[in-house]
């Protein structure tokens, strides 16, 4: 005789319990993300500001055709692309920075030491574009900079030298106030990855004979190399978005053609510029891009790891 277990409805297994804890995640999702796409359609329109949008003038794609064109409109997305590419593609030459700093920092002995240097390179990540650049202002500017008054003292220069407005090295100037304030912050998840190394395989090249560096590079970095490869798939995908913040507070009428980032131009255009319906469709065409380059990034992940992010 065979006994019948009774089938649990779908409302009390497991799975729907699961999708249930994930549903708040979901809907922020929505809301946050796929909504504000409904927004893409003023870059069919000649949008002005107080004017109810469908009684604007429709656009169709032109606000599209403008921008291959125009060349007013041509040279200067040329522009801020190769500013955007040439500062991410530095970030991504460097990308290996805080696995190297969670690896140093996770060899340090002395926790008080340890537990202070983690604190304080992991606080910057908390302090807004804002007062960084109160900061950089306080060490760099002309008359008041603490480092010019130093180089004067010393003899070195005759008068101030305008560092924040300079657009020499304006790059690699972003890149260090960048590492300065994500650093410590991004290596937390090497620093997470490396907890979940399995401690026998020390314990194996100690026995091996292993010093502490052969350690860390035969066991600590392939161990990580996994978590490093999808988040810089994840960095590939997002390679033409740089954000603003940063660009923002540090752009001024001398540096603003070798720091003006993709971000940065849709928002000159559409809020300085109230050029709303152009600046949406350059919007449209980096997102297009980044979806592209994501998918691009994780076939190749196939092809070199024989593994995909997604």
């Amino acid at each position: 005789m065979t006994i019948q277990t009774k089938k649990k409805p779908f409302y009390k297994t497991s799975g729907f319990r699961l999708f249930l804890l994930i549903m708040p995640l979901l809907v922020l999702v929505f809301l946050f993300s796929y909504l504000p796409l409904y927004g893409w359609i003023y870059a069919l329109f000649d949008y002005r500001p107080g004017v109810p949008l469908f009684k604007n003038k429709f656009m169709g794609f032109d606000n599209f055709k403008r921008i291959v064109q125009d060349t007013y409109y041509l040279s200067d997305v040329i522009r801020v692309l190769k500013n955007t590419l040439g500062m991410n593609l530095i970030g991504m030459l460097t990308s290996p920075l805080p696995m190297l700093f969670a690896i140093f920092l996770s060899e340090i002995k002395c926790m008080p030491f340890k537990k202070l240097s983690q604190t304080l390179t992991t606080i910057p990540n908390f302090i807004s574009w804002v007062l960084v650049y109160a900061v950089a202002y306080a060490m760099f500017s002309v008359n008041d900079g603490f480092v010019n008054k130093v180089l004067i003292n010393m003899g070195i220069i005759d008068q101030g030298i305008n560092f924040l407005a300079s657009p020499d090295h304006i790059w690699m100037k972003m890149w260090l106030w960048g590492q300065w304030k994500g650093l410590g912050w991004s290596a937390i998840v090497y620093i997470a990855a490396i907890s979940g190394i399995d401690q026998e395989q020390y314990e194996a090249a100690e026995v091996d004979g292993a010093n502490r560096f052969q350690k860390m590079r035969y066991v600590t970095i392939p161990g990580l190399l996994p978590t490093f490869f999808v988040l810089l798939i994840l960095s590939i995908g997002n390679m033409i978005s740089n954000g603003i913040d940063q660009y923002f507070v540090f752009q001024n009428a001398m540096n603003k053609e070798h720091i003006e980032v993709l971000d940065l131009y849709v928002y000159n255009q559409g809020m300085v510029g109230i050029n709303y319906s152009y600046s949406t469709a350059v919007s449209i065409l980096k997102s297009i891009v980044s979806v592209t380059l994501l998918f691009v990034s994780n076939q190749m992940s196939r092809l070199v790891r024989d593994e995909s992010v997604f």
